[in-house]
């Protein structure tokens, strides 16, 4: 009976995996840039740093273009969030990061404070991946992320966050 559970748990996770994984395939052929594997990571709920998203993207990349293949990815995340390499911080612990950036004790960041705290300090973030996360900004009109919206601030879980709820 254990291994029906196990089975249907490892289905569970996979399904995830693929619907994340989706998210970024842009031209629908079960491919996804390199550039997005950090992404994905985050939203699975795992804190890698830079260098360990390389290493994995070094193992999964097709080794001619700069893409991931699902067949190959599926299998090598699926051995990750199961070992539970790069576990998240708590989600107490990353709203007590967010409140000791806000000095001024306002509930929010602007684009601009969180711009200077994820590209100067801890593992920074690329041009790329900063520009995607601004997007957040495009949902309000003030360009402030409220860090005490639950789903805005998983969206914006990151190691150079982690460093101050460390």
């Amino acid at each position: 009976m254990a291994s029906t559970q196990d089975g249907n748990d490892i289905e569970a996770l996979q399904k995830k995996i693929r619907a994340t994984f989706k998210t970024f395939d842009y031209s629908s052929d079960d491919t996804v840039d390199i550039r997005a594997v950090g992404q994905i990571f985050y939203l699975l709920g795992c804190i890698p740093s830079q260098k360990e998203i390389k290493q994995f993207v070094a193992g999964v990349k097709d080794k001619h273009m700069d893409y991931v293949h699902l067949e190959v990815f599926l299998p090598a995340m699926t051995q990750v969030l199961l070992e539970n390499k790069f576990p998240s911080i708590p989600e107490h612990a990353l709203l007590q990061a967010f409140q000791i950036l806000d000095r001024d004790k306002k509930g929010y960041l602007d684009s601009k404070e969180l711009t200077d705290y994820m590209t100067k300090q801890g593992d920074v973030l690329t041009e790329d991946e900063m520009a995607g996360m601004l997007k957040l900004f495009a949902e309000n009109k003030d360009e402030r992320l409220y860090y005490k919206d639950e789903q805005k601030r998983a969206r914006v879980m990151r190691p150079s966050l982690y460093w101050i709820a460390q």
